[in-house]
């Protein structure tokens, strides 16, 4: 029977899992940590390469160096556990970190900054205004009002005939500033009326019974 590493392994990178050859910047491990905290959890394991060969941790520190990024550089800490599995001589140290309840999770950089992830495929974003209003909004105890007015209508008009649309578009189209174009996308996207897709070159907005994409509303 496979070992449970290799099992993981074979799955490759993804949303829930990440690859680390070595722990060598705490700053760096954190941001991985705050993505899979913000997101859906993840497992994290050390002493892997990117094309999944087995390299084994080179040193113990290499824990306390995760340890410090979730306690130290993670706003608020991060909690997570660690499984240390040894084969073939090499140990991989199997880091698992849940969706976090707490969420927003900030990572500070090196610059000192503090910046928030969230996790799309097999990489780490920085999570947008809008998508940090969602979360906020998420938190409080009253419900979403929203009230249909033109823009409202437009906007869902126009993705009954068209597959997408970016904040900057609709705002100009429908004739609103930005500011009241992202709040009533948040609105959509907390009644999951809409979803967002978000990758390194754009954001955009999609009709929610479409079935490619990403909804970070949950």
């Amino acid at each position: 029977m496979p070992h449970h590493i290799t099992r993981l392994i074979e799955e490759g990178e993804h949303q829930q899992l990440d690859f680390k050859f070595e722990v060598a910047d705490s700053h760096k491990i954190a941001r991985t940590l705050v993505a899979f905290a913000n997101t859906d959890g993840g497992r994290l394991l050390i002493g892997v390469k990117d094309n999944g060969s087995i390299a084994g941790i080179r040193s113990e520190e290499e824990y306390y160096m995760v340890e410090a990024a979730a306690k130290l550089y993670c706003n608020p800490p991060v909690h997570f556990t660690v499984k240390e599995w040894n084969l073939n001589k090499k140990t991989v140290l199997e880091v698992t970190v849940p969706r976090s309840v707490s969420r927003p999770h900030f990572a500070q950089q090196q610059d000192g900054a503090w910046k928030a992830y969230h996790r799309l495929a097999d990489q780490n974003f920085i999570v947008n205004r809008i998508l940090m209003r969602v979360w906020k909004e998420e938190s409080k105890p009253r419900g979403v009002f929203l009230k249909f007015t033109e823009p409202e209508k437009w906007l869902l008009s126009y993705l009954e005939e068209h597959q997408s649309i970016s904040q900057p578009d609709f705002a100009s189209l429908a004739g609103i500033s930005a500011r009241r174009a992202e709040t009533i996308l948040v609105k959509f996207i907390l009644l999951k009326m809409i979803r967002m897709e978000i990758t390194e070159n754009h954001v955009r907005f999609y009709n929610s019974d479409l079935p490619n994409g990403f909804t970070e509303s949950k």
